[in-house]
């Protein structure tokens, strides 16, 4: 890029025409950031371009500028701007240095009151938050097989086309109740709460889907209304919400206990696939004919050797007592012997203590027994001098006189 020089000319500073654009494109580019508030008019936009092209006007004085943003930004807003339209738009200044083309380059544009829109959403969604209302463990699981589906959308919409073909395409047997009612406009809250309330009313509804295609920012702000997502938060049988397209969020999406991305994943959601399902009875009952064959099997088994054991038995039970009887005549034919061994024992016991405590023990020793004719002597003092006594020793016994006494 050149520099933004002046030419000398004698006493004046010249500046040329394109170093005059690029010094007021770099002087515009210092600007800071800021919000423009006016009329859409002249609102070019086509598939080649790599911009879309407008021009904002001020609808007090008719003052214009022209304004520039680039198309896929644009088109990601999907706010299908129509001329007259009143919006704030968010850029900076700058000039075309080539045609010296002063334009305003927009980088976001809302609405005008979008920004107090969100405002207000954002303190609701608060304050729904606090009471609890969009908490996980109040989210309820979803019924495998719904006797009854209820749906609530627009009349004519195609959301409500995807749903019903989505559900008849993957369930044909599936039963729906449809409550149309307006999805758009200041009445389409209460209406919706109104149909949401009489679904839930008819017997057998399991499950109800809330659903609307995409559409602007205030399009789908009535899915956003208090008395809805409260509707939505207290409904008793569960609700899938699938509202707009995967990036639209309205409050409702937060209340409902199932968020779908689009209609159509809606409709898959609620229903099972009849392949996919009958494929798993299918699996299922293959699964229960091996266990049932496994378990006959396994009792199979354990009769034939419960019969076997019955067979055994007795043949068991009368070697056990033959058993029994041998030892019983053992102990019988062994009794004897054992008694008189053992009496032979004890007499034997018996005879080693009267051996012990036998006199003739003490007469072996050497000791003799002296008796007079009427008793043991064990005193001299009981005889007398010329009395005649008995001696008895180990072997034998023979007379004696006392001839003295002593102490």
């Amino acid at each position: 890029m050149s520099k933004v020089a002046p030419l000398p000319y004698e006493d004046r500073t010249v500046y040329s025409v394109a170093s005059f654009n690029r010094g007021v494109a770099t002087w515009l580019g210092r600007l800071p950031t800021v919000w423009v508030e006016g009329e859409v008019t002249e609102l070019k936009r086509h598939e080649r371009w790599a911009s879309v092209f407008f021009t904002l006007k001020d609808p007090e004085d008719g003052s214009c500028i022209a304004a520039t943003m680039q198309r896929g930004k644009f088109d990601a807003l999907r706010l299908e701007l129509a001329d007259g339209e009143r919006v704030h738009v968010f850029g900076r200044p700058e000039l075309f240095e080539q045609r010296a083309d002063f334009r305003l380059r927009v980088l976001t544009i809302e609405r005008f009151g979008v920004g107090a829109h969100l405002a207000a959403l954002e303190r609701l969604k608060a304050k729904l938050a606090a009471e609890g209302l969009f908490a996980q463990e109040r989210k309820r699981p979803l019924p495998l097989l719904p006797r009854r589906i209820g749906l609530v959308t627009g009349n004519d919409a195609a959301a409500k086309r995807d749903v019903i073909a989505t559900i008849q395409s993957r369930f044909p047997a599936a039963n729906l109740l449809v409550a149309e009612t307006l999805v758009q406009g200041p009445r389409a809250a209460p209406g919706m709460v109104d149909a949401l309330q009489s679904l839930c009313a008819q017997p057998g509804i399991d499950v109800i889907v809330l659903t609307r295609g995409g559409g602007s920012f205030e399009d789908l702000l009535p899915f956003s209304d208090e008395r809805l997502v409260r509707a939505v938060a207290t409904c008793p049988v569960p609700v899938v919400s699938a509202v707009g397209h995967e990036q639209d969020t309205p409050l409702c999406d937060l209340a409902a206990d199932v968020r779908a991305s689009t209609p159509t994943m809606a409709g898959k959601l609620v229903v099972p696939e009849l392949s996919e399902l009958s494929g798993k009875l299918d699996r299922a009952r293959s699964s229960l004919a091996r266990c049932v064959a496994r378990t006959l099997e396994r009792d199979a088994l354990r009769l034939e050797r419960s019969a076997e054991r019955l067979r055994a038995a007795p043949r068991r039970a009368l070697e056990r007592e033959r058993e029994r009887v041998e030892r019983a005549h053992e102990r019988l034919r062994t009794a004897p012997a054992l008694a008189v061994e053992r009496k032979r024992a004890a007499l034997e016991s018996t005879a080693g203590k009267l051996r012990v405590l036998s006199p003739l023990q003490t007469l072996e020793r050497g000791y003799a027994i002296v008796r007079t004719d009427a008793r043991v002597v064990t005193d001299v003092a009981s005889l007398d001098v010329g009395e005649s006594v008995d001696v008895r020793v180990a072997r034998g016994s023979f007379g004696a006189r006392v001839e003295e006494t002593r102490r």
